[in-house]
């Protein structure tokens, strides 16, 4: 499970989707399949969060991961590269953005 601390040192992962409402719940299955059978058994997978907006024209996901290389290693996994590939397929466009934790309010 994702904790947000400020001296969190590994790396977190934010990841936007752009869909269309006729697309999100497939691509949510997806997602949320990619997470169960690939993603969370990963070595350095700390955990995520898979979030859609109210329009259901956005995802975005949640994760963290021990480092850097750890996430990078789940992406050159070949049943995770095909995975994606699909889930781009499917979407607009999606962009993964690596973040580190700066500050945080309760």
């Amino acid at each position: 499970m994702p904790r947000i601390t400020a001296d969190f040192d590994g790396q977190t992962v934010i990841t936007t989707f752009e869909v269309t409402p006729g697309s999100a719940h497939d691509v949510l299955d997806l997602l949320s399949d990619a997470w169960a059978q690939v993603i969370s058994a990963r070595p350095g997978c700390l955990g995520g969060a898979i979030h859609l907006n109210d329009a259901q024209t956005r995802i975005a996901t949640y994760s963290q991961w021990r480092d850097r290389r750890d996430y990078q290693a789940m992406l050159r996994d070949p049943e995770m590269r095909r995975r994606n590939r699909q889930i781009h397929e499917m979407c607009r466009s999606f962009e993964p953005v690596m973040y580190e934790v700066q500050s945080v309010y309760p």
